[in-house]
């Protein structure tokens, strides 16, 4: 049976489109609030790392956990522990709670969006996986156009509780719509540890961690940087997602035929151009050019970066594989968000967006240096 549209799949992907919601309404209303609590920039960065790590040690847990125990407890927990955050943000009146909050939420994010992939990866149908991952992965493309505009205009006409909890309604009908479906599981004979990582991914690995340094950059301070030239962050969440959506499969097509490498250079270099035109941006027009140029060089280089570093594991590693990849890319924007809240707190928005183009600049140069020569030779060994 090749059936994907199940009420399963359905009630999954819209549960998390509502938890993704959620999360993004805080992309540009949190650091907003963190400075009405009298944080500085560099504690901003620090609550977006506290938050990223957290999740990073969650997830490489939880996907044991969910083999060995099965999907839903884990999901729900998740989800509970989402909600809850939510709810104490709007209770926090110090920076130094607001971190412990943080800690709890990212826990819950990391359990929770684990949980709901690997749910989903059970769901649809082996014939129609690909597809299947790429329609549930539209719910986390439409949140990131919804949800900071949502976020903005809530605060605007309510109050930060009010945004909190919206967040909190929203990962409530998250948890109705995910407690429905029945989620089928086999748990697994052997017990066996847990690889956090495969080491033919590493060097991919790196430039993938280089590129979402600069991405922590743009998720932290981009609302803050907007906000001191006068235009709504929400505005540069919009415009990016919706490039974002459009690149995407048109780079992952150009991948397939041509090669990673044909996308991945000229993507970063794109990349680079937008963080720099986003530094030197005045007003809404440079805002909007430097969203459209980082969605469409940003969107192109991460999926196929993916699909390269796929291509260095057998299929019977493609889950170390994935987990290395999205390691390494959570710990690039912790770093990112944490490093560069001091570059700003004492050089100022333009020397942030310069620096985060650095970043992406070693991202190119590890990708050249280093990842082609081993997909070349990976295309060489396929053909021999």
């Amino acid at each position: 049976m090749n059936r994907l549209w199940t009420t399963a799949f359905v009630l999954i992907s819209a549960g998390s489109l509502f938890l993704f919601t959620g999360f993004y309404l805080l992309l540009p209303t949190l650091p907003l609030f963190i400075k009405d609590l009298g944080g500085l920039d560099a504690q901003v960065g620090l609550a977006a790392g506290v938050f990223t790590f957290a999740a990073v040690v969650a997830r490489p847990l939880a996907g044991g956990l969910l083999d060995r125990y099965g999907r839903r407890p884990f999901l729900l927990a998740g989800l509970a522990l989402f909600a809850l955050s939510m709810y104490a943000y709007g209770w926090v009146t110090a920076v130094g709670t607001l971190m412990v909050v943080r800690l709890l939420h990212g826990i819950g994010w990391g359990l929770a969006t684990t949980a709901a992939a690997a749910s989903v990866a059970d769901i649809v149908p082996p014939a129609r996986r690909g597809e299947g991952m790429g329609w549930y992965g539209l719910a986390m493309t439409l949140a990131m156009a919804v949800g900071p505009s949502l976020g903005m205009w809530t605060l605007e006409g309510y109050s930060f509780r009010g945004v909190f909890l919206l967040a909190v309604g929203l990962a409530l009908v998250a948890i109705v719509a995910m407690s429905i479906p029945r989620i089928p599981f086999e748990p697994s004979q052997e017990r066996t540890r847990i690889e956090l990582y495969d080491p033919a991914v590493l060097p991919v690995a790196g430039a993938v961690a280089f590129l979402a340094f600069a991405y922590g950059a743009i998720t932290t301070f981009l609302p803050l940087f907007a906000v001191s030239i006068d235009v709504n962050p929400g505005v540069f969440f919009l415009v990016y997602a919706a490039a974002l959506t459009v690149a995407r499969p048109i780079a992952g097509t150009m991948s397939d035929r041509y090669g990673e490498a044909r996308v991945i250079v000229p993507a970063t270099a794109l990349t680079i151009v937008a963080l720099i035109a986003l530094g030197a941006a005045t007003g809404l027009a440079g805002v909007v050019a430097a969203a459209v140029l980082y969605g469409i060089g940003f969107g192109s280089a991460q999926p196929a970066l993916q699909a390269a570093l796929l291509s260095l594991v057998p299929k019977d590693r493609f889950g170390v594989a994935n987990a290395s990849f999205f390691t390494a890319f959570d710990l690039g924007i912790a770093l990112g968000a944490t490093l560069l809240g001091w570059v700003a707190e004492w050089l100022g928005y333009w020397a942030l967006f310069i620096t985060a183009a650095g970043s992406v600049a070693i991202s190119l140069a590890v990708f050249v240096t280093v990842v082609r020569p081993l997909l070349r030779r990976e295309v060489e060994g396929v053909a021999a």
